[in-house]
């Protein structure tokens, strides 16, 4: 093999560069261990343990936190979590742009770009535009949108063209600023590996949050709009006796509750939280007395006297205050706190008896960023609340123009804004009455900023400055912008999985993965031989390592579609090897020497070898393309799969059989075993004479797939039909018919269907009751209708919040919500919701999708072989294969005990069938050319019937090691995906049979078709 050094070199690239990014789990995975070990199941201690040290560089210079974001994540499906995708009401921006415009054509206008936006994929703006236009041609927008607030950019005199300019980026902002506020928001909510991405869809934020407990805070959290106010605030020096008070009275407070004995920390703990107390010391934030302690004072006299400030200082041991020279700061910042102990300081400052000695009108806001670069301290601000009603004097719906810029002397950036006459009347009054003082910009509770008011600002424009950078400049200005433009959103698609099924998912993936690539292992040495097996084992194994590697240099997210993709992955990987063994074999069978076998084995099937997998790259790139969420999961692990199992199987193995050559160990070889030797050898079988009864048996089924089709139809899933799931598990074993006849009365006019998931103690419920309206209030309705619906099989003491969120039953039988995710639990396993309006956005993209694919497949195989029939051929096998398919779930998706819907990961097995289909087709297509060029002067009829032969084996065993793979995740990957794998199962079966009996016929059909019309217009 030419380029020897070349592929050593790739091989060694990538096994460093996967070493690297792999051993970021490893690391995350011992940290893992020992907060476990030292939390002896107090997940709060846990918590504690892993924060304290996410700051500390604990590899390579890496961080815990960065080593963590670096590490391969696990999916929902895998982790549990909630998956959201929100939508911000842009048919609301628009209106809040055009002031609530009373103009007839513009309503009109709005609502009928609403109506299309349903089943339309253009973005909602132009929709508007081409409504506006149809209703009044003659229509200008500068006339609606010539508003006070954007008096700036739209005249009267701009033309249309400019005005749906300054529309569009408006609107642009606005999303953009509200997926802002919303990456804010989640970061402050604590959630480890938070995912957001803005889709393509105008409007639309997908969110996923692994691990999440508590999907009704998230809700709100998400959908509640921004809330953006100006506060006046207090210095520390105004409030500090009462803090000393509220001190003292902690103090007490705490002496009173008696807490347990702690146990003693393990040296690695102690150490870790002895740095985590040093840090203030950086920040010049512990006042006089640790710096005392810190100068004069022995290790473990220091350790004792801390303990005891501890305990008289339970409010000061946390938050270290602002100071100058020793005294009390003249700062709303009133101080610095630890992000672990920012909770127990909430806590303390919302007691009754600490409340009873500040002042009445005092409240506390967190800094929405941290003093360091890691975010490790937050300063804590005293605001003044001045009104009644609790509200801020001044709120963001004031605001007309934010922007960054520049400070004058160019050492900073600074923020211009632009108020309204009534908000700047009230600016008027607010910094004449706190010259010298501060104002709190807050937005959802957090302060972005407190500048220090210098002079009285009339006429509502100001600057506010504070060293920002200029991405922290234009953020502020991004937030200040918010208050006058809300964004309303709400959920369009909600999957919310708990984390006991997430467990038994992982468990099931694993098992299914080790199982069938034990038994992948196994069939190559039966096939083929102890070394020639080994061989190809061992590229299986380091094409894993690869894989998984790059899955995690790219920090994509595993989940169980994922792992299918994976299994799958490993039986087309030994395609090649087969296909390379096989010319090996048939080069031997014709004298050549072992070493010239090897060579031409590798040489002849490369071409074959490339088409195929090329045909299967476009269709995962296509799924790429049009899929969402553990789809696109899928995806990226079939093509990363593809390009690894090229590598691995065709040039690394070749790299070990050239220095088997150089040093004479190939000669023994054989490539057969008992089993194989005699395996189809020898075959005549007569393709071409038979062809008619494949048509037959084919047209026999598709004709019944029709049927089907037709009087039975297909059960579309949620994703095409908008609705909700639920997971369900019952103490007791259920009926799922028993299930539904309770289910049913309780969503009225509304379609309910109820199936077995798993085991006979667990059911989904599906219903598309309400699928159109929107709001929590419907979620809430639904779930209550479903608790009371099976209150008589649910246990007797169990409340509905605790079937909503999965509990546990202790020994009594007395049902609490669970807390582990190593308990068995009860109630909603999992939800999951789609709006209407992106269940058709799925349904299109998945048509677009199909019909893509089978286009580009054309393409390709006519550019590579040059000819129509071919390309027919394979299409017309293609759409064969997927009739097929479909014909099976119409069918039996009634009879079978899991779930055969029309959903995403259909769609995935239709298009990986697709490539599949394709992939051994292009083989054969391969061998007749081969053939061809070698005997010109054949019939047709004996050169396909040559090819078909001589590709049998390799089509059988390629056919086998992949369902071997599938078998082995059908029994034992759980009942999520058995639909979807059995799509695949059935899908290499039909593929092979049309191969043999569709493709290979059809085009030699065409071929001879062609070949009689030219011998007719020769005759002539």
């Amino acid at each position: 093999m030419q380029q020897k050094g070349f592929v050593s070199f790739i091989g060694v690239c990538l096994s460093l560069i996967c070493l690297f990014y792999l051993s970021f789990n490893v690391v995350t995975s011992h940290y893992d261990n020992k907060a476990v070990e030292y939390a002896a199941g107090d997940k709060m201690a846990e918590f504690h343990y892993l924060d304290s040290l996410a700051s500390e560089k604990v590899w390579l210079g890496y961080t815990l936190k960065e080593c963590r974001e670096k590490q391969l994540n696990m999916g929902l499906d895998l982790k549990g979590g909630m998956n959201v995708i929100l939508e911000v009401s842009v048919p609301d921006i628009v209106r809040n742009l055009s002031g609530n415009s009373k103009d007839a054509t513009f309503n009109q206008a709005m609502a009928l770009a609403q109506e299309r936006s349903l089943s339309s994929q253009k973005d909602f703006v132009d929709l508007f535009y081409e409504a506006f236009l149809e209703l009044d041609p003659n229509a200008r927008l500068s006339a609606v949108f010539s508003t006070f607030d954007l008096k700036d950019e739209i005249s009267l005199q701009s033309s249309n063209e400019d005005v749906l300019k300054v529309v569009k980026e408006r609107v642009d902002a606005a999303v953009s600023n509200s997926f802002t506020v919303l990456r804010t928001r989640i970061d402050r909510f604590g959630v480890v590996q938070p995912n957001l991405q803005r889709l393509e869809n105008n409007g639309r934020i997908l969110i996923e949050l692994p691990g999440v407990k508590e999907p009704e805070r998230v809700r709100k959290l998400l959908q509640g709009s921004a809330n953006l106010e100006f506060w006046e605030t207090y210095n520390l020096t105004e409030i500090y006796s009462g803090l000393m008070e509220a001190n003292n009275v902690l103090r007490d407070v705490v002496a009173a509750e008696e807490p347990a004995p702690v146990a003693e920390e393990t040296p690695e703990v102690a150490e870790a939280e002895a740095r985590v107390e040093e840090e203030p010391t950086s920040l010049g934030a512990l006042d006089s007395l640790t710096a005392a302690l810190d100068a004069s004072v022995q290790a473990e006299d220091s350790a004792a006297l801390v303990a005891e400030f501890r305990r008289n200082n339970p409010l000061f041991a946390i938050l270290q205050l602002s100071t100058y020279n020793g005294s009390p700061a003249e700062t709303p910042a009133i101080g610095i706190v630890s992000v672990r102990d920012t909770a127990k300081v909430t806590e303390y400052l919302n007691l009754r008896q600490v409340k009873d000695v500040l002042p009445r009108d005092l409240a506390f806001r967190w800094a929405v960023k941290g003093v360091d670069e890691q975010n490790r301290f937050f300063y804590l601000y005293a605001i003044k609340v001045t009104n009644r009603d609790g509200k801020a004097p001044l709120e963001g719906n004031v605001i007309t123009d934010a922007s960054s810029s520049l400070s004058q002397y160019q050492t900073s950036f600074e923020v211009d804004m632009t108020m309204n006459p009534e908000g700047a009347k009230v600016w008027a009054r607010l910094t004449k009455e706190n010259i010298g003082r501060s104002i709190a910009i807050i937005l959802d509770d957090m302060v972005y900023s407190a500048p220090r008011v210098n002079s009285e600002i009339p006429g509502g424009r100001s600057q506010i400055t504070g060293d920002f950078t200029q991405e922290e400049a234009k953020d502020l200005a991004n937030v200040l912008k918010s208050g006058k433009m809300p964004a309303p959103s709400h959920i369009v698609q909600e999957d919310i999985v708990g984390p006991s099924l997430g467990q038994e998912a992982i468990h099931d993936g694993m098992v299914s993965f080790l199982i069938a690539f034990i038994l992948l292992m196994c069939y190559m040495i039966l096939m083929y031989g102890v070394v020639p097996g080994l061989i190809v084992d061992g590229a299986l194994l380091i094409n894993v390592f690869f894989l998984i590697g790059i899955l995690t240099s790219f920090s994509a997210v595993l989940t169980m579609p994922g792992i299918a993709g994976i299994v799958l992955t490993l039986g087309m990987a030994v395609d090649a090897n087969v296909l390379i063994y096989e010319r090996i074999k048939e080069e031997l069978a014709n004298g050549k020497t072992h070493k010239t076998a090897v060579g031409a084995g590798y040489k002849n099937a490369l071409s074959a070898i490339v088409d195929s997998n090329v045909t299967t790259l476009l269709t995962g790139i296509i799924l790429f393309a049009f899929g969402t969420g553990p789809i696109k999961g899928f995806a990226t692990t079939l093509i990363i799969g593809i390009i690894t199992s090229f590598f691995t199987s065709v040039f690394l193995t070749h790299l070990v059989y050239d220095l088997l050559v150089n040093r004479d160990k190939v000669d023994g070889l054989k490539f057969t075993t008992p089993v194989s030797a005699n395996l189809l050898k020898n075959v005549a079988i007569r393709w071409m004479k038979n062809r008619k009864i494949g048509y037959i048996v084919s047209a026999a089924f598709i004709v019944v797939s029709i049927l089907s089709l037709v009087f039975h139809g297909l059960n579309f899933g949620i994703d095409f039909t908008g609705g909700r799931n639920y997971v369900i598990a019952f103490q007791q074993p259920v009926n799922t018919e028993e299930i539904a006849d309770l289910v049913q009365p309780a969503f009225e006019d509304a379609s309910v269907s109820v199936i077995t998931i798993g085991t006979d103690r667990q059911v989904r419920v599906s219903t598309n009751y309400r699928v159109n309206d929107k709001g929590r209030e419907v979620d809430d309705e639904v779930e209550s209708k479903l608790f009371e619906a099976l209150k008589d099989k649910l246990n007797p003491e169990l409340t509905r919040e605790q079937f909503v969120k999965g509990y546990t039953v202790d020994a009594g039988n007395h049902p609490h919500v669970a807390v582990s995710a190593d308990e068995q639990t009860f109630g909603v396993q999992s939800s999951q919701k789609v709006g209407a309006a992106i269940a058709d956005d799925i349904k299109k993209d998945a048509y677009m999708a199909v019909a893509l694919a089978l286009c580009v497949i054309f393409l390709y195989i006519f550019i590579r072989f040059r000819s129509a029939s071919y390309s027919t051929g394979s299409v017309v096998a293609v759409a064969h294969d997927t009739m097929m398919v479909f014909g099976l779930y119409s069918i039996f998706y009634s009879i079978m005990p899991f779930s055969l819907e029309i959903d995403q990961a259909f769609i995935a097995a239709i298009l990986t069938v697709v490539g599949y289909s394709v992939n051994d087709t292009v083989v054969v297509f391969d061998r007749v050319r081969e053939i061809h060029k070698l005997y010109p002067s054949r019939p047709s009829t004996e050169l396909v019937d040559e090819a078909l032969n001589a590709t049998l084996v390799r089509t059988l065993s390629t056919s086998v090691s992949t369902l071997i793979v599938l078998l082995c995740i059908f029994a034992l990957g759980g009942d999520t995906i058995r639909g979807f794998v059995l799509a695949l199962t059935v899908g290499v079966i039909v593929g092979t049979w049309s191969t043999l009996f569709i493709a290979v016929p059809i085009s030699y059909d065409i071929n001879q078709a062609r070949a009689n019309r030219k011998a007719k217009k020769g005759g002539k």
